[in-house]
């Protein structure tokens, strides 16, 4: 089983998200970056595929020179082979990144071989595009299903579950195929300190991505309205006792 990942370099999904003063890209001077949890668990299903079948596995991102950090992660989870479409930071919409994995599949698979599946994130982190996988599917010719929690490959098909109002959908592919995953298909190993130093050694292929037009422009970015809240000091010590009781009447937490 030939298997290809496609991640994206996200910030952090734990940290504060502060714009740039033109409003038109996210600060990242403090923040963390890792990838999705669907895609987690799509590098995760990759490797446990080609443990239990054999064949080989391969991650690919599109960004900065940076995002090797990720593949490199993922290359310490069990991943074969990392490739990166290294671009100089700018974003890219989903036709262009689409267009830009469509020309990398076609030269990665005239080298070695037909990739059997590609999976995705069902959406990416940041820009909840949900459009990548579909497009790529789309230019390649290949069937696809998106929103899946359970992978089952075999005799050249694949089967295909996901979750829809209490139980199940269920999808029979013919390999090749390409499938978008979401959190919760299995749960994600963490990379061991020999599966890093192991990592470190493995060479990250990088291409130069041609970009194409027609997609969305952005205009600016937006941060959500965040609640706003009040801490009111009503005293310290055993002075504020008698304040602390009054604020608990007042609550109706307990009464006089």
């Amino acid at each position: 089983m030939n298997i290809l990942v496609c991640v994206k370099r996200v910030p952090a999904t734990g940290g504060r998200i502060t714009l740039t003063a033109d409003g038109l890209d996210i600060d990242t001077r403090y923040l963390g970056f890792t990838i999705s949890p669907h895609e987690e668990c799509g590098v995760e299903e990759a490797v446990r595929i080609v443990e239990a079948q054999g064949g080989s596995s391969t991650v690919l991102t599109l960004g900065p020179e940076v995002a090797s950090e990720q593949l490199r992660d993922a290359m310490a989870i069990g991943i074969d082979r990392a490739v990166l479409l290294e671009t100089d930071g700018a974003d890219w919409d989903a036709v262009a990144t689409a267009g830009a994995i469509v020309d990398a599949v076609k030269t990665l698979e005239a080298e070695s071989g037909p990739f059997d599946l590609i999976l995705f994130g069902n959406e990416a982190a940041d820009t909840g595009d949900f459009q990548v996988g579909l497009r790529v599917a789309t230019a390649l010719g290949r069937p696809a299903v998106t929103g899946i929690k359970a992978i089952k490959a075999a005799d050249g098909r694949v089967e295909a579950r996901r979750e829809a109002g209490g139980g199940w959908e269920v999808f029979e592919l013919p390999l090749p195929a390409v499938l978008a995953v979401k959190e919760g298909l299995n749960l994600p190993r963490y990379p061991s300190v020999p599966g890093r130093l192991r990592a470190k050694k493995k060479e990250v292929v990088r291409m130069t991505p041609a970009r194409r037009p027609g997609g969305p422009t952005k205009e600016k970015l937006r941060l959500p309205q965040g609640d706003e809240s009040v801490v009111e000091v009503i005293g310290s010590g055993a002075a504020a006792a008698p304040a602390v009781v009054e604020l608990l009447v007042r609550l109706g937490v307990m009464s006089r």
